[in-house]
């Protein structure tokens, strides 16, 4: 463990353009569930109606707004969630003067909150919101609720929907596009709390040309063609140390 943390250093320092690309387990240490883990959302859905990819799905949503927005408000959005020692460890590698990359499939946003300049949401983030009606944008704290609970525009009174990728829809390929290309620039790429089972997103790895690979997840999983500095453990002990 202390000879791969030291080659984990080393990696870092010795390197200026790094990707940290995230997934849902990033964000479990603030206290925001993740979903496939057996306290995730989708272990919840046999005590549900319906289960959680049906929900947070655009038909779903296009026709029943009200339930949507009240799974929406309880499971997906934490506004009292603070970033961790992932997102802080980032943002100190950027302030040191390294070109931080973030690629992440979380549609929080810990990783601004902690100072990362260049976070490329891959699902949105539940910081941006629009109307549907006229595009006009609102951010999480300026959301005004009707009586039934959904988001309603200042203008026309359309609904105003995050700016998230509902099942059913197509990622921003803007987005896709940036990430990409910042994988394709990428000198050191770090992969941390994903099972990587989850695409397109997954195969962005594939597009990565660097020499090191750090993979850091508390649970075996398929690296695809990477050979990474792997560790298999809570990801909150190995920034901790590193930090």
């Amino acid at each position: 463990m202390e000879e791969k943390l030291e080659r984990f250093k080393e990696i870092i320092d010795q390197h200026h353009r790094i990707v940290f690309f995230g997934g849902a387990g990033v964000s479990t240490a603030s206290g925001i569930p993740d979903f496939r883990s057996s306290a995730g959302l989708y272990a919840e859905d046999q005590h549900r109606q319906l289960p959680a990819e049906e929900i947070v799905s655009t038909s779903f949503f296009q026709k029943n707004p009200a339930q949507f927005f009240q799974f929406y408000f309880d499971k997906l959005v934490y506004p009292e969630a603070k970033p961790n020692i992932a997102h802080q460890f980032m943002a100190q590698l950027e302030e040191q003067g390294k070109n931080i990359q973030i690629v992440t499939q979380n549609i929080d946003n810990l990783h601004e909150q902690a100072g990362s300049s260049h976070v490329h949401h891959l699902h949105g983030t539940t910081e941006h919101n629009y109307c549907i009606n006229c595009g006009r944008y609102y951010s999480y704290e300026e959301l005004i609720l009707d009586e039934s609970g959904i988001p309603r525009c200042s203008a026309d009174q359309g609904i105003v929907r995050p700016d998230v990728t509902l099942y059913g829809e197509q990622l921003d390929m803007t987005v896709v596009d940036q990430a990409i290309r910042v994988m394709k620039e990428a000198e050191v790429l770090i992969v941390a709390g994903t099972s990587l089972v989850v695409y397109p997103a997954a195969g962005l790895i594939d597009y990565f040309n660097g020499q090191h690979a750090i993979v850091i997840n508390n649970q075996p999983i398929r690296t695809h063609r990477l050979e990474p500095l792997l560790f298999i453990q809570d990801m909150t002990d190995v920034f901790s140390v590193l930090s």
